[in-house]
């Protein structure tokens, strides 16, 4: 199927557009002086974008584009682009003759840790911020026109995607592992569940493609959850460097992180996050194509 890729710029993005298996007959930039065939240039994404000859030939969209986490936006921004802006661009899409939208939400909509069962699909959604409250937002949306048009909407919820030029906490721990041979979680003995690139792409790959994919949630991960102590020794492997763990009690990082403001930050590494992605083996036979072992091992390769 010809895809529109939103988010091509991105890191999932710019990953998916090289991705074997995957047609991109187009794919979305902003502000990017170009009028190939292969590119749609807009100026930004919301309830009023001109997206007039932008699905041309096409049949799926794979949307990735929109706002990410960061305190720097508000509430009323997320709302514009990642709530209006989405249901804009399907309903815009529906009318032109795509088939399938294909949405990567977050696994925030579910909320930030889980206690005693994994998030799996009969989890109540319980959004923790004003980003992950827009994503949610947007997924009833995007639900509600599919079941007004018949548009086949495929909703993904990524956990924690890790990979080569990976933002956010994953930046920051490489960045630790590289310069640091001492990190402080050898008492860090979690369960946390994450995604690596590779896999991710896979998973949207089969998403647009797969004929049962339509009218699915998914909850993308790796399939094993894994403590922080074991992913950070995990990421220490795949750079080739040596780090030892230190046994520092969990309280006491929580309280120091408290002192610097980097509580939510700590927190996400601290905490138990597992998801029951048992339904994507299930409704379109797919399993993760790289351990984490694989995937981390890349690593080097890349900053070789």
């Amino acid at each position: 199927m010809n895809i529109l890729l939103t988010g091509a710029s991105g890191f999932i993005g710019g990953y998916l557009q090289n991705s074997r298996g995957l047609d991109i007959h187009r794919s979305v930039s902003r502000n990017v002086l170009s009028h190939s065939r292969e590119q749609f240039n807009i100026d930004s994404i919301n309830s009023s974008t001109n997206w007039k000859g932008a699905f041309e030939g096409v049949k799926v969209v794979i949307h990735l584009a929109g706002l990410a986490h960061k305190k720097t936006f508000t509430k009323e921004q997320y709302q514009k682009v990642n709530v209006e802006g989405s249901l804009h661009l399907a309903s815009e899409a529906f009318k032109a003759g795509v088939k399938r939208f294909v949405f990567v939400s977050s696994i925030g909509v579910n909320g930030t840790s889980t206690s005693v069962n994994p998030f799996s699909l009969e989890s109540i959604p319980q959004p923790h911020n004003p980003f992950a409250e827009s994503k949610y937002n947007a997924e009833i949306g995007l639900k509600r026109i599919a079941d007004e048009t018949g548009l086949e909407v495929v909703i993904v919820r990524p956990t924690l995607v890790y990979g080569p030029n990976a933002p956010g906490n994953f930046r920051l721990l490489t960045k630790l592992v590289a310069k640091l041979p001492i990190l402080p979680f050898g008492l860090a003995n979690n369960n946390r569940d994450f995604i690596a690139l590779q896999n991710l792409a896979d998973l949207l790959v089969t998403c647009a493609n797969h004929p049962d994919a339509a009218g699915h949630v998914f909850l993308a991960s790796d399939g094993k959850s894994v403590s922080t102590k074991e992913f950070t020794n995990a990421l220490a492997k795949g750079l080739n460097k040596s780090i030892i763990q230190l046994p520092i009690p969990n309280s006491f990082m929580r309280l120091c992180a408290k002192f610097i403001g980097k509580s939510e930050m700590v927190e996400q590494l601290l905490s138990n996050l597992e998801v029951d992605s048992s339904n994507a083996q299930a409704v379109l036979g797919w399993t993760p194509p790289y351990t984490m072992k694989q995937a981390m091992s890349l690593l080097s390769k890349i900053r070789e």
